[in-house]
């Protein structure tokens, strides 16, 4: 995806522009909200929220599949789980455009292929830097290595916390959100199943 304005549309200090059309739709919201849009301390609002935005939604201008196009088949025999686990992550509520915290625990079982650790985390991030439901992220990363790397097995276990619930609506903070997803021989086998889960912390 493109982004608003191209690279080269910069300010004197260097920060990309801001259309005025995506100004002027902050500056409805601050009135709608209640308070004047002209004032001092909201006069630079609209621009750098933003710009705050196409930085949380970056991930619409990559392919998270990237990451994983390269993989390492010397693995000296392993043929064990692979497991990152307690990988922070943030995101936005496709629903209410609030914040998602939380973290993440991810697993795959190779074949003949694994991939650098710190890649699972840029598929994580790839994905959550959209608007999105935990459901649907937790798929997409599940997916996503089980078609790229061709494991036997995947796990995904995603735990988070909703603003939209805990600081709006019915407003209960310390709540968490729990999803996961098992493909391959941790879907079909209960003791693998069993084991990442107990890997994982669950």
């Amino acid at each position: 995806m493109n982004s608003l304005v191209g690279p080269e549309e910069l300010d004197a200090r260097g920060k990309r522009l801001v259309p005025d059309h995506v100004q002027a739709a902050v500056r409805t919201l601050i009135e709608w909200a209640g308070d004047d849009p002209t004032r001092e301390g909201l006069l630079d609002t609209p621009s750098r929220v933003a710009r705050a935005w196409k930085e949380y939604c970056v991930g619409y201008e990559e392919d998270p599949s990237i990451h994983l196009s390269r993989v390492f088949e010397e693995v000296g025999g392993y043929n064990e789980i692979v497991l990152l686990k307690d990988i922070p992550f943030q995101s936005h509520c496709e629903h209410h455009m609030a914040p998602i915290i939380g973290k993440a625990a991810i697993a795959y079982l190779p074949t003949d292929r694994v991939v650098g650790i710190s890649k699972l985390a840029r598929v994580l991030h790839g994905f959550a830097r959209r608007l999105q439901v935990q459901e649907r992220l937790t798929a997409e990363v599940a997916d996503c290595i089980w078609e790229h790397l061709k494991p036997q097995g995947v796990a995904v276990v995603i735990e988070a916390s909703h603003s939209c619930m805990t600081a709006r609506g019915v407003r209960t903070p310390g709540v968490g959100m729990i999803t996961s997803r098992m493909m391959g021989t941790f879907l079909d086998d209960p003791r693998s199943r069993e084991e990442v889960l107990k890997l994982m912390g669950y």
